[in-house]
């Protein structure tokens, strides 16, 4: 049986309590977890975070007062080696990637099966990620229709401009449209017309895309 120092330390955010109620049962009925509590604010999370150090939070992505990325990249800063598993009833593709982006080992629907609950945990602290399998499908959907770009990546990265580089460098860190818009001291419609303008020359659709096509063909380098 693991001591408590080698037992995994899980912190569960979630604004569903009957949720939390489920998953703390599951999780307390294994021998190397320890479940350290249950919160359901934003404001909460912060504090618990800092207070408990947790080795996993599972975050429920309708967690009031969360922020998204915002409450990320707060998470990250708070504790570096928290490894943050997803919550989620879906996740789109644009969330997933920006969300990877920002230190997310893990994500999982809210209907996940038990053994799957566990066995993400178990990964992520492997040094691992998880991702549900429907997530992986997005992914390899956007892959694909990526690496049917490939040959014309030469000629698109010629028609990309300075700014829109500097752009593109922005979104795969996972910075939103106001904050890249607060970046460059732009309004926000001019980041959302240099980012129509993006898609257009690239022949992508959405910011996932994009951050996979900008990391194959080396978009952010100003040459």
């Amino acid at each position: 049986m693991a001591t408590p120092a080698e037992r995994i330390r899980i912190l569960i955010a979630d604004a569903d309590r009957i949720h939390a109620g489920r998953l703390r049962h599951l999780l307390e009925a294994e021998a190397d977890f320890l479940v350290l509590g249950e919160v359901d604010t934003g404001t909460d999370l912060l504090r618990h975070v800092r207070q408990l150090r947790a080795n996993v939070l599972l975050l429920d992505q309708a967690l009031p007062a969360a922020r998204g990325r915002e409450m990320l990249r707060e998470l990250a800063a708070i504790e570096p080696r928290l490894r943050i598993i997803l919550v989620t009833d879906g996740v789109h593709d644009a969330d997933l990637v920006g969300a990877l982006q920002l230190g997310v080992r893990g994500a999982i629907t809210r209907y996940s099966g038990n053994e799957i609950i566990v066995r993400s945990i178990r990964k992520v602290m492997d040094g691992e990620y998880w991702i549900s399998r429907a997530t992986v499908a997005e992914l390899v959907n956007a892959v694909k229709s990526l690496l049917s770009y490939a040959r014309e990546a030469r000629a698109r990265r010629r028609k990309i401009t300075p700014r829109q580089q500097e752009i593109i460098a922005s979104v795969i860190a996972g910075h939103s449209n106001k904050e890249i818009a607060q970046e460059f001291s732009l309004s926000e419609d001019t980041v959302k017309r240099h980012l129509t303008n993006i898609f257009g020359r690239l022949g992508v659709s959405n910011r996932l895309e994009l951050a996979f096509f900008a990391s194959h063909h080396d978009l952010t380098d100003a040459t």
